[in-house]
Parts: structure tokens; sequence; C-alpha cells
């Protein structure tokens, strides 16, 4: 099953790229429709500010650690996705830098997954959801959700320079082509679920559909016309 997986995603994955360019467009326009403009958005930034706050009191390196597991985790939880099996993980004690292993040759989605998707926000936003009835409601959600999202901002933006490994090995061109849309996409989403959760998320993604037809459309039309 791996090796169909893996066979599948190299098949997609200049596809993927060039569509991560031209839907960019939609992806910036269809920020408009996230909603900054309420108070669960406030409270969304006052959680970035706290995680802020709390990095300069603890110290530049204070979550190093936390940065260089969510990393391998990632990684990990792309590679049992695609069902490969895990079989190592590594932190060096220094926090110079980990590392994990697989069986099978394994697949562009996992060597990249750690520069765009917030694997700790993921599994929030899940249980905000599917336990939201035995949770307290209040705005102390948005807080989190945003404190965690700043906390992703940071780790991803450390880990993006010119030298990365993981880069070499899926390809610095497509990486350039895929992980500015990858990452606008993924952060708008994070701020749809901040004002409404899943459904509201399935708002922007119809807003993003009908907005990447329409690039297409005018792509269509400018090299048939």
């Amino acid at each position: 099953m791996a090796r169909i997986f893996d066979f599948l995603l190299e098949l997609i994955k200049w596809p993927v790229a060039v569509l991560s360019v031209i839907c960019l467009p939609a992806f910036i326009e269809a920020l408009e429709y996230c909603d900054v403009r309420n108070m669960r958005f406030i409270v969304f930034l006052v959680g970035c500010f706290v995680y802020l706050g709390v990095k300069i009191v603890a110290g530049v390196r204070s979550n190093i650690f936390m940065q260089i597991l969510a990393h391998e985790l990632t990684h990990i939880f792309f590679a049992l996705l695609t069902f490969h099996r895990v079989t190592h993980l590594h932190i060096n004690y220094d926090e110079t830098g980990g590392a994990m292993r697989f069986r099978g040759k394994g697949n562009w989605l996992i060597t990249v997954s750690p520069y765009f998707f917030p694997l700790f926000l993921f599994f929030l936003m899940i249980g905000f959801t599917f336990f939201s009835d035995r949770l307290p409601s209040g705005y102390w959600v948005n807080g989190i959700i945003g404190y965690f999202f700043a906390y992703h901002l940071e780790s991803m933006l450390v880990q993006i320079h010119g030298e990365q490994p993981d880069f070499k090995k899926a390809g610095v061109l497509f990486c350039i082509f895929l992980l500015p849309g990858a990452n606008l996409f993924m952060c708008s989403l994070i701020l749809a679920f901040n004002n409404g959760g899943f459904s509201n998320m399935e708002k922007y993604l119809t807003v993003v559909e009908r907005l990447s037809s329409n690039s297409f459309s005018q792509i269509i039309n400018y090299f048939t016309n």
C-alpha cells in the first residue's frame, strides 16, 4: 500500500506544485471571507501576543526541543497516513536536530509536511470540535488557537532556510512553487476555523474553489484567445 501511495504522489507532485501557484491569487482574495472584524479574532490575536510574551520571557531557545519534536512528529504523521511503518525517532541531546526513519521509499508529502502543516493545531481543532459539549464555552478557545498559531508560524519560519536538507531532498524549485500557497491555504483555514469551526472552514473552501475556477478560466482564455 505504501508503494502505491508513493507512486501516486510522485505522479501528482508537480501538478500539485503548479496548482499551488495558480491558486495563490484565490487564496489571497479569499482572506477577506475569513472575517477578522470580530471579538473571536481579537482574542485570537491576544493568544498570539501571549505566545510572543512567553517566548521573550522564557528565552529564545525555550522551545527548540518542542520545535524539533513537532517537526519529526509531522514527518511521522504523514508517513503513517501514507502507510509507511515508522521504525525510529531520535532528537539530539544538544537540540541541533532530530531524525525519524520509516520503511519504504517515502514521498514528497512526508518530506515537506513540517513546513506547512500545523500538527499540534490540527489535533487541537479536532479536540475542540468533538469534545465541545464537554468543554466550557468562551473565547478562551480562540486564545488557545491564536497561541498555537503563533507557535506554528515561528517554528515554520525558523526551519525554512536555504540549507534545509528536506528542501534538497524534495527539490528546491518544487518547494518554492508549493510552500507559499500551501502555507497561505493552511493559515487561512485556521482563521476560518477560529470564526466558526469546521463548518466555517467548509464555507471558506467553497469560496476558494469558486475563485480558483475563475483563475483557471482566465488562464485558459489567455492561452486560447
